[in-house]
């Protein structure tokens, strides 16, 4: 079977963890080398970008990506997890009758803009070493930090109390549980999430996204056609990333671990020193590289024939 790499969009069911959907594309290309840019929970459903072989290798530039998701979610309730899969801790039915809705419009939009949220305790961040619902399983409650989150705007906000749902784009690390919750707590009442949907990562959208069925209820056939499908909707290399680009006359010097030097430049876009950029030679992505240099100083070196380094190469896509 031929080696395959690429980034392949899949729209996520309810139930399965961000996990169990990497184990069914490596059982279907039999490929150990998958992983995610971002897990979803188990009760979300939705975009997750999973990483084939080299790709792998490009996840971590899009893990920061901002997202966006629509949410559904009712006053009033607070659970231990803050969606509706956990127990009722509070029930505040009753002060949610007491709310208009103009009160609940101008408390989700006062959420615009940068605040400090607490990761809920049932959630995939990790404290020493362990996921922090695998701790509170065990009962160990951990209270982290408040951390920095952009909320850069809600829209489509339908209130029906006591359910209100919206689209919201947010930075990477928002937790849309506590969102919810925050927004429920600034309302005196509390809320819990009960539909949470992830609709982009960065550039990427579930519109162009698969679904990935329990590979054990496949027959043969069905089995060879998902696969397929996979492989046909794989992602590029070169088609994931949107960092500038130089490309080179030497792919070899790349690969034996040589650092771009002027005279290996045959095109190259604007960049600033210490950007990240991707290196290309004939149509392909070989290396990920920091520029030691501004893109124009370029001109200049090469004006006064001073052949210096311009990238320091951070990850090698070596042929296989």
């Amino acid at each position: 079977m031929p080696v395959v790499s690429g980034i392949l969009l899949v729209d996520k069911e309810k139930g399965p963890t961000s996990h169990d959907i990497v184990e069914r594309i490596r059982k279907l290309l039999q490929v150990k080398q998958v992983g995610h840019a971002g897990t979803l929970d188990p009760f979300a459903t939705g975009l997750l970008v999973v990483g084939v072989g080299k790709a792998t290798r490009l996840l971590e530039y899009l893990q920061h990506a901002d997202k966006v998701y629509k949410v559904k979610f009712r006053l009033g309730v607070i659970t231990d997890t803050f969606d509706i899969t956990g127990q009722i801790m509070e029930d505040h039915s009753d002060d949610v009758s007491k709310l208009s809705e103009e009160e609940v419009l101008n408390t989700i939009k006062s959420f615009i803009g940068t605040y400090k949220q607490v990761p809920p305790a049932y959630s995939a961040k990790k404290y020493q070493g362990k996921k922090l619902y695998e701790l509170a399983r065990e009962g160990k409650i951990i209270n982290l930090p408040p951390r920095e989150v952009t909320i850069y705007d809600i829209w489509d906000i339908k209130i029906n109390l006591p359910e209100v749902e919206f689209v919201t784009k947010v930075s990477s690390g928002t937790y849309i549980r506590s969102l919810c919750m925050d927004i429920g707590y600034k309302l005196g009442c509390g809320a819990t999430a009960i539909e949470l949907r992830r609709l982009s990562v960065g550039r990427f959208v579930v519109d162009n996204a698969i679904m990935i069925p329990e590979t054990k209820n496949l027959d043969a056939q069905a089995f060879e056609s998902l696969r397929e499908l996979i492989i046909k909707s794989l992602v590029p290399l070169e088609k994931v990333l949107d960092f500038p680009k130089i490309i080179v006359n030497s792919q070899e010097k790349i690969y034996n671990g040589v650092q771009p030097k002027v005279e290996d430049l045959v095109e190259y876009e604007n960049f600033k020193k210490d950007q990240i950029i991707q290196v290309f030679h004939d149509g392909k992505l070989i290396a990920i590289a920091r520029a030691e240099r501004n893109s124009e100083f370029i001109e200049t070196l090469k004006k006064h024939n001073r052949n210096e380094r311009i990238a320091t190469l951070i990850k090698v896509f070596k042929e296989e």
